[in-house]
């Protein structure tokens, strides 16, 4: 499952070199996290999620056949670095 993860995802992206996928289990579910160049997200994500849709359908299927089932998160480094911090104080 994993090498068809990363075979589908460096296809896409500019730098796959850069593509790392981390495999963990949670909920009952194998959760794969996926981490890719911060200007690649957009490629993986794709307009109005339809690529890490059609990814995700694509594992889904895959994994329902092997009788497992799985889950896929991008990590998107881009929404951290700039993400503002909420405090209690100013409300």
């Amino acid at each position: 499952m994993e090498q068809l993860i990363i075979y589908l995802v460096r296809a896409l992206v500019d730098q796959p070199d850069q593509v790392s996928l981390r495999a963990s289990e949670a909920d009952g579910a194998r959760l794969y996290e996926l981490k890719v160049a911060p200007e690649d997200v957009g490629k993986v994500i794709g307009r109005d999620g339809r690529t890490v849709g059609a990814l995700r359908t694509l594992l889904g299927a895959a994994a329902q056949k092997h009788g497992q089932k799985v889950r896929l998160e991008i990590q998107d480094d881009r929404r951290q670095q700039g993400a503002p911090t909420s405090s209690p104080e100013g409300q």
